[in-house]
C-alpha cells in the first residue's frame, strides 16, 4: 500500500511540475511584470497562459504600463474586448528562443504582424527588449518590453488616396 501511495504520489507531482513555471508564473516570479499579470487576469487570459502553449509573450513591464496616461490605463482594464485585444497582440502561439528568433515578421494572436529585428539585440516592433535576456517557461518564453505595443498604431486611420479628376 506505502508503495502504490508514494508511486501516486510521485506521479502527481512530475505531472504538476510540468507547468510549474508556466508564462504566468514565470512572469510572477520575475516581478516587474505585476500590471501585465493584473490586466491577463482582468481579461480572463490567464488559464489560457498557464496552459499547454507554447506561447511566446512580449511582455511590457509595470514601467511600460506606467508610460500610458493613467485614465487611459483605467480605462483599457474597464473595457475587456480592449484589453483581450490588446494583450492578445502581444502574444505569439508559438515558442520563439533567443537562439532561433530571426529578423522578419510573426503573427500576434490577435492577427498583427509584429516586426522582429535581431541586429542589436532582440527588438519587436522597434521596442528593445529590456531586463538582461529572456524569460524562460516550460509552455513558453517572455521577452520584456518597457513599451505598449501597438500604442503607436492607434488612432492612425488609412487614407485613402482620391484621384484627381
Amino acid at each position: 500500500m506505502k508503495k502504490v501511495l508514494l508511486a501516486s504520489l510521485f506521479a502527481l507531482s512530475v505531472s504538476n511540475a510540468a507547468f510549474a513555471d508556466d508564462i504566468i508564473d514565470s512572469a510572477a516570479a520575475d516581478g516587474s511584470l505585476k500590471t501585465l499579470l493584473t490586466a491577463l487576469q482582468t481579461a480572463g487570459l490567464t488559464d489560457t497562459l498557464k496552459g499547454e502553449g507554447p506561447f511566446t509573450v512580449f511582455a511590457p513591464s509595470d514601467a511600460a504600463f506606467a508610460k500610458l496616461p493613467k485614465d487611459k490605463l483605467e480605462a483599457l482594464l474597464k473595457d475587456k474586448d480592449a484589453l483581450v485585444k490588446l494583450l492578445n497582440a502581444h502574444i505569439v502561439a508559438h515558442k520563439i528562443t533567443s537562439d532561433d528568433v530571426t529578423a522578419g515578421k510573426v503573427k500576434s494572436v490577435e492577427g498583427h504582424e509584429l516586426k522582429l529585428d535581431v541586429t542589436a539585440g532582440i527588438k519587436v516592433d522597434g521596442i528593445p527588449t529590456v531586463g538582461g535576456g529572456d524569460i524562460k517557461a516550460d509552455n513558453g518564453m517572455i521577452y520584456v518590453l518597457d513599451t505598449v505595443l501597438l500604442q503607436e498604431h492607434e488612432g492612425k486611420k488609412k487614407v485613402s488616396k482620391k484621384k484627381a479628376g
